[in-house]
C-alpha cells in the first residue's frame, strides 16, 4: 500500500476530487485551507498581498490505483498549468 498526500491550490478541489474518484480513491482526509509556499505554485498566504489557499487531501490505496493518480496528477498538471497540484508518496507499513 501507499499513502498520497496531494497539495493542490483549492480553485482546483473540484477537479482533484473527480480524478482521485475515477482512480478508486473512495476514502480520503482532506484538510482544507493549508498556507504555504512552493517552488512553481508560489506563496498563498490567504492574505491580500499572498492571496489564496492550498487543500491537502491524504489517500491510503493500493500500488495500483497509487500508479493510476500519479498519471491522473501528471494529466491534471499539464491541462491546468501554474493552479498548482502535487504528489507525495510514500510506503505505508500498516493500517489499524
Amino acid at each position: 500500500m501507499k499513502m498520497l498526500m496531494l497539495v493542490y491550490n483549492e480553485a482546483i478541489g473540484e477537479e482533484v476530487m473527480e480524478m482521485t474518484a475515477s482512480c478508486g480513491g473512495g476514502n480520503y482526509t482532506r484538510i482544507d485551507g493549508i498556507f504555504g509556499k512552493g517552488g512553481t505554485s508560489g506563496t498563498h498566504l490567504g492574505t491580500d498581498i499572498w492571496p489564496g489557499r492550498n487543500n491537502i487531501l491524504l489517500l491510503a490505496v493500493s500500488d495500483d490505483e497509487a500508479k493510476k493518480m500519479l498519471a491522473g496528477i501528471k494529466s491534471l498538471r499539464k491541462t491546468l498549468g501554474a493552479e498548482g497540484v502535487k504528489a507525495f508518496v510514500w510506503n505505508l507499513e500498516a493500517v489499524t
